[in-house]
């Protein structure tokens, strides 16, 4: 059984991709960055005053000198960056606002995304996910027909087959229903990028009707938004999660579902649910929860827990490239 990740690695080495690790005074950001470069996997470009970083990757036992490592106070074209980014914000900020806002390393680092000089950014090893979003919500702004987005967890068995993907984890504490629709919409398209073919089940407490509540409209509600925004995709809810799941108890409670008993994508009512729901199968189903990756932007920016291990940033790496190509 091949592995995910070897399967990504395959699909992303030689392509030249360049995504943004702003965070280059951290050992475990720059660790997984020179990894990626040594494997041939993405070219990076880490954010960082030179001397630092290069004496950093000495340190680690990368002494290749030719990473691209760019200091924000030093940018050459940063009179180009700012007149950019006062474009996009529209009188939002000031000359005197973006020369401050520039210098701060998320920004740069979206900034070289936008402007097509990077491919995807990585970030929050120090960061807040606000630190990393917000930058990425005011210059690269989400996808037409989408108005918020939202965090994913892959939850992953190394070298199985079983994958699936959990949705919103991360963003959205409470989806309306228009807003869970496009979520679940995103995250099929996400379980593409896995070699997924999603069936996604709009989890509830209860399986068409079987319980009452606003709570159980909503979901309700947004699986028949979503259906009208992608007919061809096989979803359905509102299923509690043993009925999506489990092959018999999805023929006692909902025998003539397309999706029911062989879900792979679970869409959560709320951030509560969704957040728990994952840290369950985390600890106790022992999967390997790789995330949040973010969806529904026009390119790639993913947000990192300040927990993570050189190799959890490796990993986000390797998908925030992928990411990058499928777009």
């Amino acid at each position: 059984m091949r592995s995910l990740f070897g399967e990504l690695r395959s699909k992303i080495a030689g392509k030249h991709v360049k995504i943004v690790f702003p965070e280059g005074n951290d050992e475990r950001v720059v660790r997984a960055a020179a990894r990626l470069k040594f494997e041939g996997l993405v070219e990076p470009i880490i954010l960082g005053k030179p001397n630092e970083v290069i004496a950093l990757l000495a340190k680690l036992g990368f002494e290749n000198p030719n990473y691209t490592i760019i200091d924000p106070t030093e940018y050459a074209d940063f009179d180009q960056m700012k007149e950019t980014f006062l474009d996009i914000r529209k009188g939002k900020a000031t000359p005197e606002q973006a020369d401050t806002i520039l210098r701060d390393v998320n920004y740069f680092g979206v900034m070289l995304v936008q402007m097509g000089l990077a491919d995807g950014m990585v970030s929050g090893a120090i960061h807040s996910t606000a630190d990393t979003v917000r930058p990425a919500l005011q210059i690269i702004k989400t996808k037409p027909g989408i108005s918020r987005t939202s965090g994913v967890f892959l939850m992953n068995r190394e070298n199985t087959k079983e994958r699936y993907i959990f949705a919103d984890c991360a963003i959205n504490i409470d989806p309306n229903a228009q807003e869970l629709a496009e979520i679940a919409v995103n995250t099929a398209e996400t379980a593409a990028i896995f070699d997924i073919d999603p069936k996604v089940a709009m989890l509830s407490f209860s399986t068409y009707g079987s319980g009452q509540g606003l709570q159980v409209e909503k979901v309700a509600e947004a699986t028949k938004i979503a259906k009208e925004l992608r007919p061809e995709l096989a979803l359905d809810g509102e299923l509690q999660f043993d009925a999506a799941f489990d092959a018999d108890t999805a023929k006692i409670k909902a025998p003539d579902s397309s999706v029911a008993g062989k879900a792979n994508v679970f869409v959560f009512p709320d951030l509560q649910a969704g957040n728990i729901g994952y840290k369950i199968a985390q600890r106790l189903g022992m999967f390997e929860a790789i995330g949040p990756i973010l969806q529904g932007l026009n390119k790639p920016v993913n947000d990192l827990s300040r927990g993570s291990s050189a190799d959890d940033i490796y990993k986000l790496g390797i998908i925030t490239a992928a990411q990058a190509l499928e777009n």
